[in-house]
């Protein structure tokens, strides 16, 4: 369940990768939703997007939980040299800062517009316009920011996996027992 000094634990690569697959799922669902082309299309999938908004929000505190109380990470990977190290710290670090961020500028433009009512009931009138709302425009320009890191972070896995072929990746999968 916990992490070696080279190998992410079970616990951890659960969150990283459910967390991965539900931020997905939120960002198709959060721009799918600005194109709907009905109010009933959009209220449908805004009535999924904010659960699942959430669910990130008990993930991410979970996995910072996590680190903080039960496990201790593995030993930085030093494949890169110093600069690609402290940039990976980074942009981890920023991860977290920006879902968190987009987390309670979602929850702020719930509670601002009063829009849970709307949500949850199809019939209950229009959605509010959340541009009217302050947190509105921090919500896209995080959500946009966390794009940029994520495909950072994307882009640098894919890197290590399969040109430099260090294993990397290989740290945030799960254990073969039989090894």
């Amino acid at each position: 369940m916990k992490s070696t000094p080279n190998q992410y634990g079970t616990v951890a690569v659960t969150l990283h990768w459910l967390s991965a697959a539900v931020i997905v799922a939120l960002l198709t669902s959060g721009f799918l939703s600005g194109y709907a082309s009905s109010e009933v299309a959009r209220k449908t999938i805004l009535a999924a997007h904010v659960p699942m908004g959430l669910g990130i929000l008990v993930l991410t505190v979970l996995r910072i939980g996590w680190w903080l109380v039960a496990d201790r990470k593995p030993a930085p990977a030093q494949e890169g040299n110093a600069l690609q190290n402290r940039l990976a710290r980074i942009v981890h670090t920023l991860t977290y800062v920006l879902i968190l961020f987009v987390c309670i500028s979602g929850i702020g433009m719930m509670a601002l517009t009063g829009a849970a009512d709307v949500l949850f009931d199809v019939t209950a009138g229009p959605l509010p316009d959340f541009t009217e709302v302050g947190p509105r425009a921090g919500h896209g320009l995080g959500v946009r920011l966390l794009m940029g890191l994520l495909a950072l972070h994307v882009v640098a896995a894919l890197y290590h996996h399969f040109l430099r072929k260090d294993q990397s990746l290989a740290r945030m999968w799960y254990l073969d027992d039989k090894a």
